[in-house]
């Protein structure tokens, strides 16, 4: 009895931690939005290392940095209700019992293009996708 409800509570603090962090799309978001007019290039560059492509016009202005991330169809998804079965597997295999392996994750190529002024500060960012349309072809399928 003492096991059951050991398994039932790790199941639910999973299910609990998995639906916190469905929310908000990927954390890269959040954390561009929080540094626009605030994170420095020094600052991305120690985060995320040297950019894909980077422009920097030679008679000054606004600096272009792209990145080129893959981010999982779950990242995307603002609430997923599908945690549960994934919460219930983790609880199981805790206990031993592990059951069988679930779909794996769709990843998708997105670009970070992120501008920065010509004081070296995050003026505004955007994601897309590498290749528009890409996910939209491949789950309607």
């Amino acid at each position: 009895m003492r096991r059951l409800r050991q398994c039932l509570f790790t199941g639910l603090l999973l299910l609990l931690a998995g639906t916190l962090l469905a929310c908000g799309g990927p954390w890269r978001d959040g954390y561009f939005k929080k540094g626009v007019d605030r994170l420095t290039q020094d600052e991305v560059l120690a985060r995320f290392g040297p950019p894909h492509t980077a422009k920097t016009p030679a008679l000054g202005g606004d600096s272009v940095w792209t990145y080129r991330v893959p981010v999982s169809d779950k990242e995307l998804a603002t609430v997923q209700l599908f945690h549960l079965g994934e919460a219930v597997q983790q609880a199981a295999s805790l206990i031993g019992k592990s059951g069988a392996e679930g779909p794996k994750a769709m990843l998708y190529c997105y670009r970070y293009i992120l501008t920065f002024n010509e004081q070296k500060i995050l003026k505004q960012w955007k994601r897309e996708e590498c290749v528009p349309g890409t996910r939209d072809t491949l789950n309607a399928n």
